[in-house]
């Protein structure tokens, strides 16, 4: 990789004495780094040419010479090593780079800069791809982060993206994604939002119910109803109780008889109810309202669509007339979140268990483990949270994990924490009182820095004190293993060896510590995800461990490519002694990208794959069936629709990786389609339209033989550039609104893909969403995304318009100092002009006309 390093403004400048800590932060502090992209369009496809610039604007000169200094900065594309003119930048592990002076270097004196030019790939579009927190590092001193980075507004340190070569990326093709300004965006909200529906919002309740009747009276419910419940929906009775509540409504119930005088809210339970499990019957009259579920679940459900359907006018409590008679449309509708990569705390995680329940999602699948944190305590190793929990500047990483992700030097900084044992099983007695399955993930044997690190740890200390057999008991990692290989994340050292016996007996120990914890909650563990993903290519090659499994004829194991299916074998034993079934993400379970592990291999009743990886190009988006097909019970994952850490549009500004598809807005999630997974195949990640997915593939896709093994759809959350809780609920709402409609409903309009129905639906499904339920999001102290307004704005006129209907637009000509609302249609204002969406106190982004943000 050519890396080219100019330094603007050279002086000589003579070494000189270390620095003490107050010069240090006074540097820091004053001094800015900022990183810049120069172009997307190199001439070789999926390169980019980026910078970083030091300014120094402080009173001390950096020395010249090999001075003991580095420059510490996090950066998701990994830049090779390089050195000229007295500099070597160099990627250390991770996102984490470095930059630090070798012989020649001249110094750097107050008011002077010096900027590193570098190349890498495939592209850098978005400014989220750069890290906040870079620091410096002085000799023994502790070290101090860049005041400028020290921020989640990423215009203090990125300069900004604001033309073609910065903004389309090279894909061996042109990049056919328009980037979205606000004209575009304009022309697309006005596209999305063509079907004008006039619809009654109070009756059109999200996910949508099988079948539903609503006359025009309205009920009032006040303090004169009771609930009356059998006894096995007590629980199901008190939740209804607690958010009547918190709307200023206290009931009384009761397993006894009710009064037959008092108007009464009845939940019972009738097996023979002819609907599926999950399923229930709401009948709603003048004095009476019958909650019927098939089960405790369907019960739980009529109670969610009771309050969705309860309206609050002038401090009355309302309800329309009617009947729903409903069930879901798939048993498992789930949501995935990672908050091992960044943690965001338990409360945020009790608000998604609400927002779940509420629009009946019943899975929960939590990502514990990553290459960058280790998030739950586990009784009897410590070290997995005391160091796997935390990220700091430690090159030793004997105190803590190498800092990643923008974390920064100091273990106070962003991302850092894990949820203690009775965290987590507050979680899952919580998640258990809504009908919600917590499924635990141990990422393996990828994935497993954090893990591997925290082993090595322990090895280290128990071996200093005298107890090897102890020592090696659970370590991870073959001390003899010079397998050389670069992870996807850019680790070089993240594959827990899977040759060796403490490996396995580290996942024993593991499981059987999350089993207690599902005991103590009152819970049965039913569920063990593995991960399994991204195995870096290389790993094992040169460990000695596995070449003595190699050796022994009885292993079955010949060679490198035996190893995968080999370690789910032995996790597959293990928890199938357990009474779990296993889980695992697609590639975890499949040799290459056609051939799946052989089913019969593995011991468990239930192995269950998520089938994430559908780039339609690469001709992956078929994996769900073959492995459907093969045996195992699939749940739909696909990153290019339920991917929620991917941008909500196409434009900079926007927050997420873009692996899969450039953007994922809330109208893409509602469009997507379960059960015919090849009419999802819309673009390639180019934006080129796909008009015949077995041509652009070139083979024959397999249909799908066992319908029966699609169990369902998931959304995932991945957390690499989400580092606050708020940032999190923006990224995972609306959106998780939309994949509850497809999870529980089957629209008429997906049998033909009628895009003339689907408006309509997105309407009905927008009025519902902008009129009552970000509301409903609000009050449960969610943050959630407002998509910015659109602009047409011409010499004698400006038009605003929102992808959500009833949303205020405001316009600003002080930059934002004083803002107003903004008709739909007024004379053109000066180039100033700044203009967000509001909903209550949430407002989008700000846009200006004329700049691509």
């Amino acid at each position: 990789m050519r890396v080219m390093i100019f330094l603007l403004l050279l002086v000589t400048a003579p070494a000189s004495a270390a620095w003490t800590q107050q010069q240090l932060a006074e540097f820091a502090q004053n001094s800015t780094l900022q990183f810049s992209v120069q172009s997307n369009q190199l001439h070789a496809p999926s390169r980019f040419s980026a910078a970083i610039t030091l300014q120094n604007n402080s009173a001390h000169a950096l020395p010249a010479g090999e001075a003991d200094w580095q420059i510490y900065f996090h950066l998701i594309r990994r830049i090779e090593p390089a050195q000229q003119q007295g500099l070597q930048i160099e990627h250390v592990q991770g996102d984490l780079h470095r930059i630090r002076p070798i012989a020649g270097f001249a110094g750097l004196k107050p008011a002077q800069q010096f900027t590193l030019a570098f190349e890498s790939a495939p592209w850098m579009v978005s400014y989220s791809d750069f890290m906040p927190r870079a620091f410096i590092a002085f000799a023994k001193l502790q070290a101090e982060v860049f005041a400028n980075t020290d921020t989640e507004d990423f215009s203090q340190f990125v300069l900004p993206l604001n033309t073609p070569q910065q903004q389309l990326r090279s894909l061996g093709e042109p990049d056919q994604v328009p980037v979205v300004d606000a004209a575009l965006r304009f022309s697309h909200n006005a596209q999305l939002n063509s079907t004008r529906i006039s619809d009654d919002v109070s009756t059109r309740i999200i996910p949508t119910p099988l079948r539903a009747e609503f006359g025009k009276r309205r009920i009032m419910l006040d303090a004169s109803w009771q609930i009356h419940f059998s006894g096995r929906l007590t629980q199901e009775a008190k939740y209804l109780q607690q958010q009547l509540q918190q709307m200023g409504l206290a009931l009384s119930g009761s397993s006894a008889a009710a009064d037959k005088k008092t108007s009464v809210i009845t939940l019972q339970i009738d097996s023979s109810l002819a609907v599926n499990a999950e399923g229930y019957q709401l009948d709603i009259s003048d004095k009476a309202i019958s909650i019927t579920g098939k089960d405790n679940a369907g019960a739980f459900y009529a109670v969610q669509s009771l309050l969705a359907l309860l309206q609050q006018q002038d401090n009355k409590l309302l309800l329309p007339a009617g009947k729903i008679t409903d069930q879901p449309r798939a048993t498992w509708r789930g949501m995935h979140y990672d908050m091992a990569r960044n943690f965001h705390g338990k409360e945020v995680t009790l608000r998604l268990i609400d927002n779940m329940a509420r629009y009946k999602l019943n899975k929960l699948h939590l990502h514990l483990t990553e290459d960058e944190g280790w998030r739950l305590e586990i009784p009897g190793l410590p070290e997995l949270t005391d160091i796997g929990a935390r990220r700091c500047f430690d090159l030793t990483e004997q105190r803590c994990l190498l800092t990643q992700l923008g974390t920064g030097p100091h273990a106070d900084g962003s991302g850092n924490g894990y949820y203690s044992t009775a965290d987590f099983i507050e979680i899952l007695q919580y998640a258990a009182e809504r009908h919600i399955e917590v499924i635990p993930e141990i990422d393996l044997p990828g994935h497993a820095r954090a893990a591997i690190v925290a082993m090595k740890a322990r090895y280290n200390r128990l071996t200093a004190a005298g107890q090897p057999q102890a020592a090696s008991q659970y370590l991870l990692s073959d001390p003899n293993d010079s397998s050389s290989y670069l992870s996807v994340q850019n680790y070089n050292d993240n594959s827990a060896n899977v040759c060796l016996p403490s490996t396995y007996a580290f996942v024993d120990k593991v499981v059987y510590e999350l089993q207690q914890m599902y005991r103590q909650a009152g819970i049965k563990l039913n569920i063990f995800h593995m991960g399994g993903d991204e195995v870096a290519e290389g790993s094992w090659l040169g460990s000695a461990a596995c070449q003595q499994l190699f050796s022994d004829p009885d292993n079955g194991v010949t060679g490198v490519a035996d190893l995968k299916p080999y370690f789910v074998s032995r996790l597959a034993d293990i928890t199938q002694q357990r009474g779990l079934a296993l889980a695992g993400w697609e590639d975890g379970l499949m040799y290459d990208r056609q051939n799946t592990f052989n089913r019969s291999q593995f011991a468990n009743e239930r192995v269950i794959a998520n089938a994430w990886d559908n780039i339609w190009e690469w001709g992956v988006g078929d994996r769900a069936y073959r492995l459907a097909n093969s045996g195992y019970q699939v749940i739909l994952s696909p990153g290019t629709h339920l991917y929620f850490d991917h941008p909500h549009e196409a434009n900079p500004a926007e927050r997420g990786y873009y692996w899969a598809t450039r953007f994922s807005s809330i109208d893409k999630v509602f469009g997507f389609m379960p059960d015919n997974l090849y009419a999802n195949a819309d673009t390639t990640r180019s934006g080129a339209l796909i008009t015949d997915l077995e041509a652009l593939v070139g083979r024959e896709m397999p249909a799908l033989k066992q319908a029966e093994n699609i169990l369902g759809v998931q959304g995932q959350v991945w957390s690499e550039t989400i580092r606050t809780a708020e940032q999190l609920e923006q990224m995972i709402y609306p959106r998780l609104l939309a994949l509850a409609e497809r999870a529980w409903h089957k629209a008429s309009w997906e049998a033909n893909n009628n895009s003339i129905q689907r408006s309509q639906d997105w309407q009905r499904f927008a009025l519902r969403l902008s009129q009552v339920e970000l509301g409903r999001l609000a009050a449960n102290n969610s943050s959630f995304y407002l998509p910015p307004p659109g602009v047409k704005l011409s010499a004698e006129q400006l038009q605003v318009n929102t992808a959500l209907p009833f949303l205020t637009t405001e316009c600003s000509t002080d930059q934002g100092q004083n803002w107003q609302p903004c008709p739909e249609a007024a004379p053109a204002q000066p180039a100033t002009l700044w203009l967000r969406s509001r909903l209550g106190n949430t407002v989008s982004r700000t846009v200006i006309p004329g700049l691509v943000p």
